[in-house]
């Protein structure tokens, strides 16, 4: 009848950690099916000239890869080995969201049942 705080913290831990668990995956799958449709329909190379020549364009990809370069200073700081770092960096300037949503989700499956979210930031 009576909880101690961890099973209470637990209990509380859980539904964040599936709703994370869902939003991650559902950026992955999402970002897959989109740069698999569009790769379909357009190459990236055969756009490169338009897409450059578009000063917003430019800014967002500018944006974007800050972002990119500003997750990977989190995952450099989780992973241990210079390897990993390094495989990380590749992956994510070459896949953006599509690399770090699925490295969220690894990471979000390596937490033990007992761990909080808060763990999910922590090496």
């Amino acid at each position: 009848m009576f909880r101690t705080s961890e099973e209470r913290n637990d209990c509380a831990n859980q539904p964040m950690k599936t709703a994370l668990k869902l939003l991650f995956s559902a950026i992955f799958v999402w970002m897959v099916v989109v740069t698999i449709r569009t790769s379909m329909t357009v190459s990236l190379w055969s756009s490169l000239h338009s897409f450059t020549g578009n000063p917003w364009a430019v800014a967002t990809l500018y944006d974007a890869y800050f972002g990119f370069i500003t997750f990977w200073v989190w995952v450099a700081y989780k992973e241990s080995t210079l390897w990993s770092r390094l495989l990380w960096l590749v992956l994510i300037l070459a896949l953006g969201n599509i690399a770090m949503s699925f490295y969220v989700l690894i990471q979000l499956f390596r937490l033990k049942p007992d761990q909080p979210v808060e763990a999910l930031l922590r090496r």
